[in-house]
């Protein structure tokens, strides 16, 4: 039975752990990797448009000897032309991995019903794979992650809950500053609650106050454009500014899953500051990435 990255709260701190550390070693030897997934193929899928999930992917894969496959949504008719499940199960024949984009939870888990591993790059509910990058970013900058305070702020959209399933996991008291109405699944945070210390609150400068590390994320994701105008009103007192991100130690590092909305949810200030440290960010996608790739398609152990 195959091995899926469709959610963090799948996997257990040691295998995150393990994980985050084949992540370090891929970016520090990657030319041990060359050929670890020769003659393999990833697919894919993209329902929605994506620059670094696209880019960290097919770049990652041509790295360790793969190739990848590129398919739209429009390509496949996912879940219109074909169910699911039946499309998994098609896939399966050709491929020996997918990465999935895309707008349900459900489609991703019911790709996972075909043979072959399937790797969450995204959907409305969870972001795992950006989540693993930020834990590598955050380990390097601050040399380890137990203990730490994590504060999010803005929507409690499907970064904050991977950032929740991940931070607790890691040992980490992960705070979530958003307004009613927008903040995590409950179910979540409750499951999460159950491992480590997770705070909701709709106090955004409160929650920065001895914060480790900042984060935010757009207001409107895509799919969600109809809503951006209220949402630009209601989200005005969750904005990363100068003043909120000073709340935070001296020396918080501020982070972003890109792209950023300057102007909007981070001001200039912010996103540009000496302690931001979103382009390393964005870059640990692809060591991350490669590293769960290695994991899932190459077996190997963590």
């Amino acid at each position: 039975m195959a091995k899926h990255f469709l959610a963090l709260s799948d996997y257990s701190s040691e295998e995150l752990g393990g994980l985050l550390a084949l992540a370090a070693k891929v970016k520090k030897n990657p030319g041990e990797y060359r050929k670890a997934l020769e003659g393999q193929t990833l697919g894919m899928i993209f329902q929605k448009s994506s620059t670094r999930t696209r880019v960290s992917f097919e770049v990652g894969m041509f790295q360790l000897g793969g190739h990848a496959l590129f398919l739209s949504g429009n390509d496949l008719q996912l879940g219109r032309g074909e169910t699911v499940p039946d499309t998994a199960q098609v896939l399966s024949r050709y491929l020996d991995g997918i990465m999935a984009r895309v707008f349900a939870q459900k489609d991703v888990d019911d790709l996972a019903t075909g043979t072959i591993p399937v790797i969450n790059g995204l959907s409305d509910l969870l972001h795992p794979c950006q989540v693993m990058a930020d834990l590598q970013t955050i380990q390097e900058h601050k040399g380890h992650l137990e203990g730490l305070v994590l504060t999010y702020v803005g929507d409690g959209n499907n970064m904050a809950h991977s950032l929740i399933n991940g931070g607790v996991r890691m040992g980490m008291e992960v705070r979530i500053a958003a307004p009613e109405g927008y903040q995590p699944v409950p179910e979540i945070v409750e499951a999460a609650s159950k491992l480590g210390k997770v705070v909701v609150d709709t106090d955004a400068a409160k929650l920065c106050q001895g914060a480790d590390v900042v984060y935010t994320d757009v207001w409107a994701s895509m799919g969600q454009e109809a809503e951006h105008e209220a949402r630009l009103k209601l989200f005005q007192p969750y904005q990363v500014n100068g003043e909120l991100f000073g709340k935070a130690k001296d020396d918080a590092i501020f982070m972003h899953c890109l792209p950023a909305h300057r102007g909007e949810e981070v001001t200039d200030e912010v996103v540009d500051h000496a302690r931001s440290v979103v382009f390393d960010e964005a870059e640990n996608r692809l060591h991350a990435q490669k590293a769960i790739l290695l994991h899932l398609m190459g077996g190997v152990a963590i």
